[in-house]
């Protein structure tokens, strides 16, 4: 086994980045407040070829030097817009057709594993602020919600880690789905 140089991982260029299809999916963050966290997602954003991400409310939106500290430069490739409410952002959202889907502990959610994600549908994976989680507001307008497995002690994980393992999970069922 041999560690492969970063010239051999095939990475495209910001241009390639662009012309390259999306899957479609946008993550909208409902008053995120940790840079850190925000910058993540945009890593996490260009990784798995996510059409965009929303940034509403609170969160803080590039260029700022702690988003880029974590983002690494997919600030630059992620298409992004800031909404002033989550509000405004999920009605966009539903005019556009997408399926809008809270990622939070809630009554009737469904479990990450038995999520099963249509091909044919286009998503917004909402994901709220580090204490507060997603607004009851917000929660109320969404088609679905969407939980986390958990099995410790504690009953939360931090939202970066949050959205990878969903949207790890989310875009490997639509690639299998769609073979």
């Amino acid at each position: 086994m041999r560690k492969l140089a970063n010239s051999e991982l095939g990475r495209k260029s910001i241009e390639e980045f662009h012309k390259t299809d999306k899957n479609q999916i946008i993550i909208v963050l409902d008053n995120v407040r940790s840079l850190n966290n925000v910058g993540s997602v945009f890593r996490t954003a260009d990784s798995f070829l996510l059409k965009a991400v929303y940034l509403c409310g609170i969160t803080a939106k590039p260029p700022h030097r702690e988003i880029q500290k974590t983002a690494l430069g997919a600030t630059e490739t992620v298409s992004w817009l800031h909404f002033d409410e989550t509000l405004q952002a999920v009605q966009r959202l539903k005019q556009d057709n997408y399926r809008v889907i809270a990622i939070e502990q809630a009554e009737g959610s469904t479990s990450l594993d038995l999520f099963t994600p249509d091909i044919k549908c286009k998503y917004a994976l909402i994901f709220g602020h580090e204490v507060k989680g997603v607004s009851q507001e917000i929660l109320n307008l969404c088609d679905q919600c969407v939980e986390i497995p958990q099995f410790g002690t504690k009953h939360s994980l931090n939202i970066a880690v949050s959205v990878g393992v969903v949207v790890w999970d989310v875009v490997s069922k639509l690639n299998k789905n769609n073979n």
